[in-house]
Protein backbone atom coordinates (compact mmCIF):
# COMPACT_ATOMS: atom_id res chain seq x y z
CA UNK A 1 0.00 0.00 0.00
CA UNK A 2 2.90 2.37 0.78
CA UNK A 3 4.45 1.91 -2.68
CA UNK A 4 1.05 2.44 -4.29
CA UNK A 5 0.62 5.67 -2.34
CA UNK A 6 4.01 6.94 -3.48
CA UNK A 7 3.24 6.03 -7.09
CA UNK A 8 -0.12 7.83 -7.07
CA UNK A 9 1.37 10.85 -5.31
CA UNK A 10 4.02 11.09 -8.02
CA UNK A 11 1.47 10.85 -10.80
CA UNK A 12 -0.66 13.52 -9.18
CA UNK A 13 2.34 15.84 -9.07
CA UNK A 14 2.73 15.49 -12.86
CA UNK A 15 -0.96 16.11 -13.50
CA UNK A 16 -1.29 12.84 -15.41
CA UNK A 17 -4.15 11.34 -13.39
CA UNK A 18 -7.64 12.61 -12.58
CA UNK A 19 -8.59 13.79 -9.13
CA UNK A 20 -8.06 10.95 -6.63
CA UNK A 21 -10.92 9.16 -4.90
CA UNK A 22 -11.21 6.93 -1.85
CA UNK A 23 -10.47 3.95 -4.12
CA UNK A 24 -6.96 5.35 -4.59
CA UNK A 25 -6.46 5.11 -0.82
CA UNK A 26 -7.16 1.37 -0.97
CA UNK A 27 -10.92 1.68 -0.66
CA UNK A 28 -11.26 1.95 3.13
CA UNK A 29 -14.74 1.36 4.50
CA UNK A 30 -14.09 2.75 7.99
CA UNK A 31 -11.84 5.11 9.92
CA UNK A 32 -10.87 4.77 13.57
CA UNK A 33 -8.39 6.38 15.93
CA UNK A 34 -6.21 4.15 18.08
CA UNK A 35 -3.39 4.19 20.59
CA UNK A 36 -0.19 2.17 20.21
CA UNK A 37 1.77 0.34 22.89
CA UNK A 38 4.57 2.93 22.75
CA UNK A 39 2.16 5.68 23.78
CA UNK A 40 1.71 7.20 20.33
CA UNK A 41 -1.56 7.63 18.45
CA UNK A 42 -2.73 6.92 14.90
CA UNK A 43 -5.69 7.19 12.56
CA UNK A 44 -6.42 3.91 10.76
CA UNK A 45 -8.21 3.06 7.56
CA UNK A 46 -10.03 -0.29 7.65
CA UNK A 47 -11.50 -2.17 4.71
CA UNK A 48 -14.78 -4.11 4.55
CA UNK A 49 -12.89 -7.32 5.32
CA UNK A 50 -11.60 -5.79 8.59
CA UNK A 51 -8.03 -5.43 7.36
CA UNK A 52 -6.12 -2.33 8.46
CA UNK A 53 -5.04 -0.54 5.28
CA UNK A 54 -3.06 2.32 6.78
CA UNK A 55 -1.95 3.87 10.08
CA UNK A 56 -1.31 7.60 10.01
CA UNK A 57 0.31 9.34 13.00
CA UNK A 58 -1.62 11.79 15.20
CA UNK A 59 -0.05 14.29 17.62
CA UNK A 60 -2.30 13.19 20.48
CA UNK A 61 -5.26 11.01 21.36
CA UNK A 62 -7.96 11.06 18.70
CA UNK A 63 -11.69 10.74 19.15
CA UNK A 64 -13.61 10.59 15.88
CA UNK A 65 -12.96 11.53 12.26
CA UNK A 66 -14.91 13.08 9.42
CA UNK A 67 -14.50 11.60 5.95
CA UNK A 68 -14.86 13.83 2.91
CA UNK A 69 -17.70 12.54 0.69
CA UNK A 70 -15.54 12.24 -2.44
CA UNK A 71 -11.92 13.21 -1.81
CA UNK A 72 -9.66 10.75 0.05
CA UNK A 73 -9.34 13.19 2.93
CA UNK A 74 -10.07 12.59 6.59
CA UNK A 75 -10.26 15.16 9.35
CA UNK A 76 -9.06 13.61 12.61
CA UNK A 77 -10.26 15.36 15.76
CA UNK A 78 -8.57 15.52 19.13
CA UNK A 79 -10.36 14.12 22.15
CA UNK A 80 -12.11 16.82 24.19
CA UNK A 81 -10.80 19.30 25.29
CA UNK A 82 -8.30 19.19 22.43
CA UNK A 83 -7.86 22.06 20.02
CA UNK A 84 -6.38 20.30 16.98
CA UNK A 85 -8.01 18.80 13.93
CA UNK A 86 -5.80 17.44 11.18
CA UNK A 87 -6.73 17.14 7.51
CA UNK A 88 -4.96 14.01 6.28
CA UNK A 89 -4.43 12.92 2.69
CA UNK A 90 -5.19 9.21 3.07
CA UNK A 91 -3.22 8.32 -0.07
CA UNK A 92 0.08 9.87 0.94
CA UNK A 93 -0.46 10.02 4.69
CA UNK A 94 0.50 13.70 4.60
CA UNK A 95 -1.16 16.30 6.81
CA UNK A 96 -2.40 18.90 4.33
CA UNK A 97 -3.98 21.32 6.78
CA UNK A 98 -4.25 21.86 10.51
CA UNK A 99 -7.37 23.36 12.02
CA UNK A 100 -6.98 25.25 15.26
CA UNK A 101 -9.94 26.13 17.44
CA UNK A 102 -10.13 29.94 17.87
CA UNK A 103 -8.99 31.56 21.09
CA UNK A 104 -11.32 30.62 23.90
CA UNK A 105 -12.61 27.49 22.15
CA UNK A 106 -11.93 23.79 21.95
CA UNK A 107 -13.23 21.04 19.69
CA UNK A 108 -15.54 18.29 20.92
CA UNK A 109 -14.09 15.51 18.76
CA UNK A 110 -16.68 15.46 15.96
CA UNK A 111 -17.39 17.13 12.64
CA UNK A 112 -19.32 16.60 9.41
CA UNK A 113 -19.04 17.73 5.80
CA UNK A 114 -21.73 19.46 3.77
CA UNK A 115 -23.43 17.30 1.15
CA UNK A 116 -21.23 18.64 -1.66
CA UNK A 117 -18.06 18.45 0.43
CA UNK A 118 -17.35 22.17 0.16
CA UNK A 119 -17.66 22.90 3.89
CA UNK A 120 -16.72 21.21 7.14
CA UNK A 121 -18.77 21.83 10.29
CA UNK A 122 -17.19 21.33 13.72
CA UNK A 123 -18.69 21.23 17.21
CA UNK A 124 -16.95 23.63 19.60
CA UNK A 125 -17.09 24.92 23.14
CA UNK A 126 -17.01 28.69 23.65
CA UNK A 127 -15.88 28.09 27.21
CA UNK A 128 -15.52 31.74 28.15
CA UNK A 129 -19.25 32.19 27.60
CA UNK A 130 -20.36 28.64 28.36
CA UNK A 131 -22.16 28.10 25.03
CA UNK A 132 -21.82 25.80 22.05
CA UNK A 133 -20.78 26.94 18.58
CA UNK A 134 -20.53 25.33 15.17
CA UNK A 135 -17.41 26.29 13.22
CA UNK A 136 -17.51 26.46 9.41
CA UNK A 137 -14.40 25.70 7.34
CA UNK A 138 -13.98 26.14 3.58
CA UNK A 139 -12.45 23.05 1.95
CA UNK A 140 -11.43 24.74 -1.33
CA UNK A 141 -9.51 27.38 0.64
CA UNK A 142 -7.47 24.69 2.45
CA UNK A 143 -9.89 24.60 5.35
CA UNK A 144 -9.89 28.27 6.22
CA UNK A 145 -12.44 29.14 8.89
CA UNK A 146 -15.13 31.26 7.22
CA UNK A 147 -18.05 31.38 9.63
CA UNK A 148 -19.62 30.10 12.82
CA UNK A 149 -23.09 29.93 14.37
CA UNK A 150 -24.86 28.82 17.53
CA UNK A 151 -25.20 25.10 18.25
CA UNK A 152 -28.45 25.71 20.10
CA UNK A 153 -27.21 24.68 23.51
CA UNK A 154 -24.31 23.89 25.81
CA UNK A 155 -21.70 21.24 25.17
CA UNK A 156 -22.35 20.25 21.52
CA UNK A 157 -20.72 16.87 21.04
CA UNK A 158 -21.76 14.87 17.98
CA UNK A 159 -23.03 16.40 14.73
CA UNK A 160 -24.56 14.69 11.71
CA UNK A 161 -26.15 15.73 8.42
CA UNK A 162 -29.60 14.49 7.45
CA UNK A 163 -29.77 12.74 4.06
CA UNK A 164 -30.80 14.63 0.95
CA UNK A 165 -29.60 18.06 1.99
CA UNK A 166 -27.64 20.11 4.48
CA UNK A 167 -29.87 20.05 7.54
CA UNK A 168 -27.61 19.41 10.53
CA UNK A 169 -28.56 17.66 13.74
CA UNK A 170 -26.50 18.45 16.85
CA UNK A 171 -26.28 16.58 20.15
CA UNK A 172 -26.04 19.38 22.72
CA UNK A 173 -24.99 17.38 25.76
CA UNK A 174 -25.84 20.19 28.17
CA UNK A 175 -22.60 19.92 30.17
CA UNK A 176 -20.50 23.03 30.72
CA UNK A 177 -16.72 22.46 30.86
CA UNK A 178 -13.60 24.61 30.91
CA UNK A 179 -10.03 23.58 29.98
CA UNK A 180 -8.74 25.04 33.26
CA UNK A 181 -10.81 22.37 35.01
CA UNK A 182 -9.78 19.53 32.70
CA UNK A 183 -12.74 17.26 32.03
CA UNK A 184 -14.67 18.35 35.14
CA UNK A 185 -18.41 18.94 34.64
CA UNK A 186 -19.34 22.35 35.98
CA UNK A 187 -23.13 22.59 35.79
CA UNK A 188 -24.65 19.18 36.50
CA UNK A 189 -27.55 20.53 38.66
CA UNK A 190 -28.71 22.92 35.92
CA UNK A 191 -27.78 21.09 32.72
CA UNK A 192 -30.38 21.01 29.90
CA UNK A 193 -29.39 18.75 27.01
CA UNK A 194 -31.20 18.98 23.69
CA UNK A 195 -31.29 17.75 20.13
CA UNK A 196 -31.06 20.70 17.74
CA UNK A 197 -31.78 20.76 14.00
CA UNK A 198 -30.11 23.53 12.01
CA UNK A 199 -31.12 24.46 8.48
CA UNK A 200 -29.36 27.24 6.63
CA UNK A 201 -27.42 28.00 9.82
CA UNK A 202 -30.69 28.76 11.62
CA UNK A 203 -32.25 26.55 14.28
CA UNK A 204 -35.33 24.91 12.81
CA UNK A 205 -36.28 22.58 15.67
CA UNK A 206 -35.18 21.70 19.20
CA UNK A 207 -36.13 18.71 21.31
CA UNK A 208 -35.59 18.35 25.06
CA UNK A 209 -36.00 15.37 27.34
CA UNK A 210 -38.62 15.31 30.14
CA UNK A 211 -37.60 17.49 33.11
CA UNK A 212 -36.78 14.50 35.32
CA UNK A 213 -34.21 13.41 32.71
CA UNK A 214 -32.39 16.74 32.44
CA UNK A 215 -29.19 15.08 33.65
CA UNK A 216 -29.19 12.64 30.73
CA UNK A 217 -26.52 14.09 28.45
CA UNK A 218 -27.28 13.57 24.73
CA UNK A 219 -23.93 12.60 23.26
CA UNK A 220 -23.89 10.51 20.10
CA UNK A 221 -26.00 10.28 16.97
CA UNK A 222 -26.86 7.92 14.14
CA UNK A 223 -29.00 8.97 11.18
CA UNK A 224 -31.06 6.64 8.99
CA UNK A 225 -31.58 6.98 5.25
CA UNK A 226 -35.14 8.20 5.95
CA UNK A 227 -33.98 10.94 8.32
CA UNK A 228 -34.76 9.13 11.56
CA UNK A 229 -32.24 10.01 14.29
CA UNK A 230 -31.11 7.61 16.99
CA UNK A 231 -29.22 9.05 19.93
CA UNK A 232 -27.28 7.69 22.86
CA UNK A 233 -26.97 9.37 26.26
CA UNK A 234 -24.78 9.42 29.37
CA UNK A 235 -26.46 9.72 32.77
CA UNK A 236 -25.04 12.37 35.11
CA UNK A 237 -27.52 11.87 37.96
CA UNK A 238 -27.64 9.72 41.07
CA UNK A 239 -29.03 6.22 41.23
CA UNK A 240 -30.00 4.01 38.33
CA UNK A 241 -29.88 5.55 34.89
CA UNK A 242 -33.13 6.04 32.97
CA UNK A 243 -33.35 5.10 29.30
CA UNK A 244 -30.06 5.82 27.52
CA UNK A 245 -31.23 5.32 23.92
CA UNK A 246 -33.90 7.20 21.98
CA UNK A 247 -35.33 7.70 18.50
CA UNK A 248 -36.52 10.94 16.99
CA UNK A 249 -38.19 12.18 13.82
CA UNK A 250 -38.58 15.86 13.13
CA UNK A 251 -41.91 17.19 14.28
CA UNK A 252 -42.45 14.54 16.95
CA UNK A 253 -41.45 13.81 20.53
CA UNK A 254 -38.44 11.58 21.26
CA UNK A 255 -39.20 7.90 21.78
CA UNK A 256 -37.23 6.45 24.70
CA UNK A 257 -36.06 2.83 24.51
CA UNK A 258 -35.78 0.80 27.70
CA UNK A 259 -33.07 -1.84 28.03
CA UNK A 260 -32.97 -5.01 30.10
CA UNK A 261 -29.33 -4.80 31.15
CA UNK A 262 -27.40 -2.08 32.96
CA UNK A 263 -25.07 -0.03 30.73
CA UNK A 264 -23.58 1.75 33.78
CA UNK A 265 -25.20 4.99 32.69
CA UNK A 266 -22.97 5.34 29.65
CA UNK A 267 -23.46 4.95 25.90
CA UNK A 268 -20.18 5.31 24.04
CA UNK A 269 -21.32 4.97 20.42
CA UNK A 270 -24.47 4.29 18.44
CA UNK A 271 -25.27 3.02 14.95
CA UNK A 272 -28.35 2.30 12.81
CA UNK A 273 -28.49 -0.59 10.38
CA UNK A 274 -28.67 0.25 6.68
CA UNK A 275 -32.37 -0.60 6.56
CA UNK A 276 -33.06 1.40 9.73
CA UNK A 277 -34.52 -1.64 11.48
CA UNK A 278 -31.87 -2.15 14.17
CA UNK A 279 -29.92 0.02 16.57
CA UNK A 280 -26.60 -1.01 18.10
CA UNK A 281 -25.17 0.84 21.10
CA UNK A 282 -22.00 0.23 23.08
CA UNK A 283 -20.81 0.80 26.63
CA UNK A 284 -17.12 0.34 27.48
CA UNK A 285 -17.98 0.71 31.17
CA UNK A 286 -20.43 -2.19 31.06
CA UNK A 287 -18.51 -4.18 28.44
CA UNK A 288 -21.72 -4.63 26.46
CA UNK A 289 -23.20 -4.10 23.02
CA UNK A 290 -26.98 -3.74 23.11
CA UNK A 291 -29.32 -4.28 20.17
CA UNK A 292 -32.76 -2.68 19.76
CA UNK A 293 -35.54 -3.16 17.23
CA UNK A 294 -35.99 0.34 15.81
CA UNK A 295 -39.32 -0.41 14.14
CA UNK A 296 -40.93 -1.71 17.35
CA UNK A 297 -38.82 0.42 19.73
CA UNK A 298 -38.01 -2.66 21.81
CA UNK A 299 -34.90 -4.14 23.38
CA UNK A 300 -33.41 -7.14 21.61
CA UNK A 301 -30.26 -8.63 23.06
CA UNK A 302 -26.83 -7.93 24.52
CA UNK A 303 -23.35 -9.13 23.54
CA UNK A 304 -20.50 -9.02 26.06
CA UNK A 305 -17.18 -7.56 24.87
CA UNK A 306 -14.57 -6.03 27.16
CA UNK A 307 -13.98 -2.28 26.66
CA UNK A 308 -16.17 -2.15 23.54
CA UNK A 309 -16.94 1.32 22.22
CA UNK A 310 -16.73 1.88 18.45
CA UNK A 311 -19.69 0.66 16.38
CA UNK A 312 -20.76 1.15 12.79
CA UNK A 313 -23.15 -0.52 10.37
CA UNK A 314 -21.97 -2.90 7.68
CA UNK A 315 -24.04 -3.94 4.66
CA UNK A 316 -25.89 -6.62 6.64
CA UNK A 317 -24.28 -6.44 10.07
CA UNK A 318 -22.57 -4.22 12.63
CA UNK A 319 -18.84 -3.92 13.29
CA UNK A 320 -17.45 -3.05 16.72
CA UNK A 321 -14.04 -2.13 18.10
CA UNK A 322 -12.60 -2.38 21.59
CA UNK A 323 -9.76 -0.91 23.60
CA UNK A 324 -8.27 -4.40 23.81
CA UNK A 325 -7.56 -4.45 20.05
CA UNK A 326 -10.64 -6.36 18.90
CA UNK A 327 -12.25 -5.56 15.54
CA UNK A 328 -15.32 -7.74 15.13
CA UNK A 329 -18.50 -8.34 13.17
CA UNK A 330 -21.38 -8.95 15.53
CA UNK A 331 -22.43 -11.91 13.38
CA UNK A 332 -19.34 -13.65 14.67
CA UNK A 333 -16.19 -12.98 12.67
CA UNK A 334 -13.43 -11.52 14.83
CA UNK A 335 -9.91 -10.52 13.83
CA UNK A 336 -7.02 -11.44 16.12
CA UNK A 337 -6.23 -8.88 18.79
CA UNK A 338 -3.90 -6.23 17.39
CA UNK A 339 -1.52 -3.91 19.22
CA UNK A 340 -4.06 -1.16 18.57
CA UNK A 341 -6.12 0.22 21.44
CA UNK A 342 -9.14 1.34 19.45
CA UNK A 343 -10.60 4.62 20.61
CA UNK A 344 -14.22 5.72 20.97
CA UNK A 345 -15.59 5.65 17.43
CA UNK A 346 -15.66 3.68 14.21
CA UNK A 347 -16.58 6.02 11.34
CA UNK A 348 -18.13 4.56 8.22
CA UNK A 349 -17.20 6.14 4.90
Amino acid sequence: MTNRRHFIAGMLATGLVPAPTWADAGGPAYLAAAGLSDGSFVLCGIDAGLEVLFQLPLPGRGHAAAAHPSKPQAVAFARRPGNFALVIDCITGRVTATLHAPQGRHFYGHGVFSADGSLLYTTENDYANGIGRIGVWDVALDYVRVDEFASGGVGPHDIKRLPGGDTLVVANGGIDTHPDSGRAKLNIPTMRPNLTYINGRRISEQVELPPEMHRNSIRHLAVGSDGQVAFGMQWQGDGDAPALVALHRQGSAPLLLEAAEDMHGYIGSIALSDDGAEIAVTSPRAGLVQMFDATRATYGRSIALTDVCGVAAASDDFIVTSGTGILQRLSGRRTPERPLMWDNHLVRL
